[in-house]
């Protein structure tokens, strides 16, 4: 009965995938806080359990599901929009192609569309997998990604940007502190959000393109963060509360070293909030990664704690680092 919510580039459905990798985690899992309410994807599986039970009709789920996540929209529109705008979209573009200095609006949103083609294309041609050092120069000297991910953000292709809601949202419901970094920042959307409801923002990111995109975000609507060019500089030690880690992980030629990068640079007590599953997709040969094992060993073996997991929209975890 529940009504899937489509996820473009690194996001699908949680009922599509193998759910191998999110299980590997169990036997170390931890119970969810008591106190703690109810996440939106909590909330949908219970709507559509009740619908299961006939205490619903289906027409009264969809509305109640779309009425919840416009909850969502509303917050990650009122985020990123400029301004004097009135169209998510119409921003998003229009921000785009003032830093690029672009006039034809038109030609910008057909390029944004075929990101993920010239994108995968650019991988094939450019990228030797098992080369470190030709995956850096891919995302780091490409613009494909200011495209795709501006697109993607406006929320016309699915709902799947807004995971960032839902890890803002688990974060004030933690009140574990005002210290957060985006870890894979891509067009620095995690960081406007979070700067808007108050968090001192970091940015890290290996790609020069998109942090000086993201910073010139951050100025122009008079919001400070910190940017962290992670070719050049390492992660400081003991510094955030909260670390999301969107839809990265299977992009890392060495994931499991980047987990000792993020356990070193958030509190004790602190938190990682980001999604480590994925699955070979061919519009997308950047995934590189498959087998999240050796990641959930490594947090476990940094003291990690799985505190929860969405198992109905778009399969992110939490997890807390040992006080």
């Amino acid at each position: 009965m529940r009504q899937a919510i489509s996820m473009e580039d690194h996001h699908r459905p949680l009922a599509f995938w193998d759910l191998h990798n999110l299980n590997m985690a169990s036997a170390w899992r931890a119970p969810i806080t008591p106190r703690m309410e109810k996440l939106l994807p909590d909330r949908l599986r219970e709507l559509w359990g009740r619908v299961e039970r006939n205490e619903l009709t289906a027409a009264d789920g969809e509305y109640q599901q779309g009425l919840l996540l416009d909850e969502y929209r509303a917050i990650w529109t009122e985020a990123l929009i400029l301004e004097g705008q009135q169209d998510l979209r119409q921003s998003l573009l229009s921000e785009l192609a003032a830093y690029l200095g672009c006039v034809d609006l038109a030609a910008l949103e057909s390029r944004c569309k075929d990101a993920t083609r010239a994108l995968s294309d650019d991988w094939r041609r450019m990228v030797d997998p098992v080369d470190t050092r030709s995956i850096e120069r891919f995302y780091d000297q490409g613009q494909g990604y200011l495209f795709e991910l501006m697109w993607w953000h406006t929320l016309v292709p699915d709902d799947g940007p807004l995971a960032y809601v839902l890890a803002l949202d688990f974060a004030r419901q933690r009140q574990s502190g005002r210290r957060y970094l985006d870890f894979g920042a891509g067009v620095g959307a995690g960081g406007l959000l979070f700067a808007r409801h108050g968090f001192h923002v970091s940015h890290a990111d290996i790609s020069s393109t998109l942090l000086r995109f993201s910073q010139w975000r951050m100025e122009r609507r008079g919001l400070s963060a910190e940017f962290i060019d992670l070719k050049d500089a390492s992660l400081p030690p003991d510094t955030f509360d909260m670390i999301t880690a969107m839809d990265v992980f299977e992009h890392l030629p060495d994931p499991v070293k980047a987990v000792d990068h993020l356990a070193i640079a958030l509190k004790r007590g602190g938190f990682l909030f980001g999604r480590f599953a994925a699955e070979p997709d061919e519009d997308r040969p950047q995934h590189i990664v498959f087998d999240f094992g050796p990641v959930l060993d490594r947090l476990a073996s940094w003291g990690f704690t799985e505190v929860w997991r969405d198992e109905w929209l778009w399969g992110h975890q939490a997890f807390q680092k040992a006080l």
